[in-house]
C-alpha cells in the first residue's frame, strides 16, 4: 500500500512540474540573455553590479597602462546600446564620426551617478523593446541582441578587472 501510495504521489508531483514548467521561447531566451548582462545574477556579475558603489573617483580610475576606467566603459556601454535601441525603435541613432575611442573618452566623472543610471535606462529600454516585440521582430532582433549580450559581458568583465586592480571590488558580489 506505501509502495502504490509513494507512486501516485510521485506521478501527481512529475505532472504538477510539468504543468508548470513552459517552453522557452525566443523571447524568454533573449530577455533572460539581457537581464544576465545587466540585473540579474546568474551565471555572472552583472552590469549593475559591476557599477554598484563606485565614486566618482573610482569611476575614473586607471591604471596608466591603456585600460580603461569604468566609467569610460559604462559611457562605452551606454553609447552602442543607444544605437541598437534607436536601430530596433526604427529611428535614425544619433551621428557617429566612426572613431570608437571617443565612445570611451567622453566620460565625464562628476556625472557618474547619470551615467549609471543611464547605462541602467538604455538597458531596460531594450528590455521592453524585447518584452513588446511580436515573433517576426524578435527573429530580426535575435542577432543584433546575442552581440550586444557578448558586447556587454565582455566590457563587465573589464570593469571588474579594474575594480580589482584598484582594489574596489568585493569579491563577495560574485568574481574572487
Amino acid at each position: 500500500m506505501k509502495k502504490i501510495l509513494f507512486a501516485i504521489l510521485l506521478i501527481n508531483s512529475i505532472c504538477a512540474y510539468a504543468q508548470n514548467t513552459k517552453t522557452p521561447t525566443l523571447k524568454s531566451i533573449l530577455l533572460s540573455q539581457l537581464h544576465s548582462t545587466h540585473d540579474v545574477k546568474e551565471w555572472f556579475v552583472p552590469v549593475n553590479v559591476a557599477v554598484d558603489g563606485l565614486t566618482p573617483e573610482q569611476a575614473k580610475w586607471t591604471d596608466g597602462s591603456g585600460n580603461h576606467s569604468v566609467g569610460q566603459l559604462a559611457n562605452h556601454l551606454i553609447f552602442w546600446n543607444l544605437q541598437q535601441l534607436y536601430q530596433f525603435k526604427g529611428m535614425k541613432p544619433p551621428a557617429f564620426n566612426g572613431n570608437n575611442d571617443e565612445t570611451f573618452n567622453s566620460f565625464d566623472a562628476t556625472n557618474w551617478k547619470e551615467t549609471v543610471q543611464r547605462l541602467d535606462s538604455v538597458l531596460t529600454a531594450i528590455e521592453k523593446v524585447v518584452e513588446q516585440a511580436d515573433d517576426t521582430a524578435l527573429q530580426k532582433m535575435a542577432d543584433a541582441i546575442a552581440h550586444i549580450n557578448t558586447h556587454n559581458a565582455y566590457h563587465i568583465g573589464q570593469m571588474i578587472f579594474v575594480r580589482k586592480l584598484q582594489g574596489a571590488w568585493d569579491p563577495e558580489k560574485g568574481v574572487k
